[in-house]
This record gives structure tokens, C-alpha cells and sequence, in this order.
């Protein structure tokens, strides 16, 4: 690999502006979920708009590529056996408010782009495409085959990918760049619930907090007669609570009324707790870490008190065992369970022979130290047997995904793409 390193750190270079074009037409597309009823299109207009914009690159470029009913597309590198699978996701969570630019149009300052999707999952996507290009275009010889699988459903539970595998299954080997650097090998397990109780309150006319379940939230409206009040937070993802400023429990914090439903989530959910040990949670083991849990939505509607959880559990622990706890603690407040869904953690061994592989690729382009990392947040290939993810972020960054002014340095977009030509040339070469 040491003799296309150089090789491919000048393509990328010499295509520098081309790939950041190209970014930007799409980033244009907002692909966030706005289903229809058009079977043809089940995500929504962006979102099959956007994977027709990928397809149109690969034709272009002369690669064959299949649409999978607008659920997800495939691109093949050539006729070989493929091993390698690379998976990314071209929806989008909402924009939300809170931008210092337009989240839909991409913005380049101090060598920083900026815009929905930059880092989450648009930005890798497009670093994807141009590894396969460049290996093509710098005649890297390959002895397998490899395939570039793109969907339009991550942010709304991966229907899209469900779909595919009922079509086509997975080549051997799996990575995504919907993770961190340097191999994202344990996945936290996750639970999202929703619940709600009749409200009646002689002062609180509604509350409006929230949008996603996934998602901090960054601000809490709140109508009452003795005057209305808006409490202000940050967004970030919601398997990082702790990047974040959560409006809603702040608002809880404040609550100084008496009712009881208030009461108690202000209890089970205290402002700047993330780890869940007032609902009985707070769990945590020494692959995987603490674990997360965050009331991301409260809103009243239709007569009711209504939220939202979302919950990264360890390894140790089953999706059962701690969908009881929360469900239990929650009806002892008085509310009841609407929803509750999630997944089993995840974990590949370390020592495996592609995990050992991305692990030197990382080491090879970055000239930092290979390691494994656990986290909440649930990638594209949580399901996945033996899939692990490769980027597309950094250690210690913080890229806003899923917040205001998301956004990924020119120098980590730059890498994104060595990286995954190096990979393609180590793992297929």
C-alpha cells in the first residue's frame, strides 16, 4: 500500500476543488425524512432525489449502479468477486434553528465546511465516491472486487438497508464512515421511547419541546398566564448528551409549580445528568463506558403531556432489561408507554483480520496510533455481522452532527478520502 499512498494523496489534492463542488451539490438536496404516501419514493422526495444524484455520479464516471426502489442504490467498481461492502447514508437529519449559515448550501470559512450533512453523512459519502474514482482513475490494481452501497434511511431506523439486504446481501467484509476514527468496533445498545399522561394544569397552557428523538434539544417553549417563557439550549446528537445543553430539563429545573407530572420528570430526568442514574439507570462496563439517557422531547398536544427518551446502553446489558427499568419508572410517574423500540449493542473483535487492517490503514495515512473505540451512537452497520465503522470523524472532535452549524474541517474531508482509497488498496489489492 506504502507505493499508492503518495500517489493518492496527490489525486486528492489536485481534486481538491472538484470534491468540494461536488459536495456541494449535495449538500442542496434536503434528504431528511418527508414521506408522501408515494410508494415510489417512501423516504420522500429529497430523499430519492438524492440517491439519483449519486447514481448520476457514478454513471458519469462509468460505474454501473442499481436503484433499489428508491429505499437505496448500489455502485460496483467492476465485474470481480466483491469482498468489500462500504455503506453510507445520503438522508439527513432535520436542519432545526440555530444556523449561522444556510443549512442547505454549503459554506467553506477558515477551511471549514459547514451545512447539514457535512459530517453525517453527505460529507464521507462524497469521500467514498472519490476513493472510487481515484483508484480507478490511478489504475490501482485490485485483485477482488468491491461495491459502494448507499441509503436514504439511516436517520429514520434503516429501512432502507433492510430493504437492500432482502435484494442483495452484503459482501464479506462491511465498513461505514458514519462513526469515528480509527475503528469504531462496540456499539452501545439503544432504546427510543416515547410516553404521555392527561394534562391539565391551572397556569402551563403548553409546552413545545424538542423535534427528534435523537437530537438534544436546543430550545423549550413554554405558554402559561402568569407569562410565557423560552428556555434556550444546544444541539447534539442524541447519544452525546453531554456535548449538548438540554432546554428541556432546564426547563424542568426551573419548574417551581406543582404539578405532578412536571414533578416527576424533574426528578427521573435532572438537568445535567446524562448518565440515567435517577431513573434507576447509570450503568456502565469497561469496553463500552457509561451509558447515556436523555429526555430529548416534551410537548403537550391534544390534552396530553407527551415525550421522548433516548437511551445508549452498554454491552453488558439487553435492550429488555433496560427498556424494564425506564417503562417502570416511568409508569410509577404516572405515564404511560406509547412507544418503545431499539437495538442490542453491537461488537466485533478487535483482533479480527479487517479490523487489523483499517487499524493499519489508519496508522499508515494518519501516522497516529491504531485503537479501537466504543460509543453510543448507532452506525450504519449496527446490524451488521463483522461490520465495523471507519470514520468519519476524528478523536476529539466535534463536528455539531446533528446540530446547528454541522460541519467537517477541509483537513479531516481531505483525509476521509485517502483513507478510504488506502482502504480499498490494502483490503482489495
Amino acid at each position: 500500500m506504502a507505493n499508492y499512498k503518495e500517489k493518492i494523496a496527490e489525486y486528492f489534492l489536485k481534486h481538491q476543488k472538484e470534491m468540494i463542488d461536488t459536495l456541494a451539490e449535495i449538500i442542496a438536496i434536503d434528504s431528511s425524512y418527508a414521506p408522501t404516501g408515494d410508494s415510489e419514493k417512501p423516504f420522500g422526495e429529497g430523499s430519492a432525489a438524492a440517491l439519483a444524484w449519486a447514481q448520476d455520479f457514478a454513471r458519469k464516471n462509468g460505474f454501473n449502479t442499481t436503484n433499489y426502489d428508491n429505499y437505496a442504490i448500489d455502485i460496483d467498481f467492476d465485474e470481480k468477486e466483491q469482498v468489500l461492502g462500504i455503506l453510507s447514508h445520503l438522508d439527513v437529519v432535520p436542519a432545526g434553528e440555530g444556523w449561522s449559515t444556510d443549512p442547505f448550501e454549503l459554506a467553506v470559512h477558515n477551511d471549514v465546511l459547514y451545512g447539514r450533512g457535512t459530517i453525517d453523512d453527505k460529507g464521507p459519502s462524497v469521500a467514498v465516491l472519490y476513493a472510487m474514482k481515484c483508484i480507478r482513475e490511478l489504475g490501482i490494481p485490485l485483485k477482488e472486487g468491491f461495491r459502494v452501497i448507499m441509503g436514504g434511511n439511516e436517520e429514520q431506523g434503516c429501512k432502507d438497508i433492510e430493504y437492500y439486504q432482502s435484494k442483495r446481501p452484503f459482501p464479506k467484509y462491511v465498513f461505514t464512515p458514519d462513526g469515528s476514527f480509527p475503528v469504531l468496533n462496540c456499539e452501545k445498545g439503544m432504546v427510543h421511547l416515547t410516553f404521555s399522561a392527561p394534562f391539565a394544569d391551572d397556569d402551563i397552557t403548553c409546552i413545545r419541546g424538542g423535534g427528534v428523538l435523537n437530537a438534544i434539544p436546543a430550545s423549550c417553549a413554554v405558554d402559561a398566564k402568569s407569562g410565557n417563557r423560552s428556555y434556550t439550549g444546544i444541539n447534539a446528537h442524541g447519544s452525546r448528551p453531554e456535548n449538548g445543553d438540554n432546554a428541556v430539563t432546564k426547563f424542568l429545573s426551573r419548574y417551581n409549580g406543582d404539578n405532578k407530572l412536571l414533578l416527576s420528570l424533574k426528578a427521573l430526568f435532572p438537568y445535567g445528568e446524562c448518565n440515567g442514574k435517577s431513573a434507576g439507570l447509570g450503568f456502565s462496563d469497561k469496553v463500552s463506558g457509561d451509558m447515556t439517557c436523555a429526555l430529548t422531547v416534551l410537548k403537550t398536544e391534544d390534552g396530553f403531556l407527551k415525550g421522548g427518551i433516548d437511551i445508549r446502553f452498554p454491552i453488558d446489558r439487553t435492550y429488555e432489561q433496560i427498556s424494564g427499568i425506564i417503562v417502570s419508572a416511568l409508569e410509577n410517574a404516572g405515564f404511560r408507554t406509547d412507544n418503545c423500540e431499539g437495538m442490542q449493542p453491537h461488537y466485533v473483535d478487535e483482533n479480527s483480520d479487517f479490523v487489523q487492517s483499517l487499524l493499519k490503514v489508519y496508522e499508515d495515512v494518519s501516522g497516529q496510533k491504531g485503537y479501537c473505540i466504543a460509543e453510543g451512537g448507532v452506525t450504519y452497520v449496527h446490524n451488521t455481522e463483522g461490520g465495523v465503522a471507519f470514520g468519519a470523524e476524528f478523536p476529539d472532535e466535534q463536528n455539531n452532527m446533528h446540530g446547528a452549524d454541522e460541519h467537517i474541517t477541509l483537513k479531516t474531508f481531505m483525509l476521509n478520502c485517502n483513507m478510504y482509497a488506502n482502504a480499498i488498496a490494502e483490503i482489495c489489492g
